[in-house]
């Protein structure tokens, strides 16, 4: 989107939703990502995801040489969080990223778990 449209665009969120989290995750992670910037991904990963899941995200990643919240090793041109489902102590959302952009654009979807008592990322999937 043109920067001369981003004033039409209204967005917001709460900090007591664990859903607006993961889309202020996914947009500020994919920032840092993308401009290379030193050591924020990580400290991105340490505020938003649980310790638990950061070990074991960091074993996907060294058997699969990829970015683990991405899936994939390069930079997404697009995101966008959705809301699927809740229970169980836990929230689900979908992530759909997009790779390039026209027609030609691809796209994957993640399935992304938080734990409502923290709202931490607890668990990303392929959906």
């Amino acid at each position: 989107m043109p920067d001369e449209q981003a004033n039409d665009v209204v967005r917001g969120g709460s900090p007591d939703s664990a859903v607006d989290r993961v889309a202020d995750f996914y947009g500020a992670y994919i920032d840092a990502v993308s401009d290379g910037t030193d050591d924020l991904g990580d400290e991105l990963r340490a505020h938003y995801l649980t310790e638990d899941f950061r070990q074991r995200l960091a074993a996907w990643e060294e058997a699969h040489h990829a970015d683990g919240v991405l899936r994939a090793q390069d930079v997404p041109t697009h995101w966008n969080v959705r809301y699927h489902d809740s229970g169980a102590g836990h929230l689900f959302t979908t992530v759909t990223l997009t790779w390039g952009t026209g027609p030609d654009a691809g796209h994957t979807r993640l399935a992304v778990q938080s734990d409502l008592s923290t709202r931490l990322i607890s668990d990303i999937e392929d959906a």
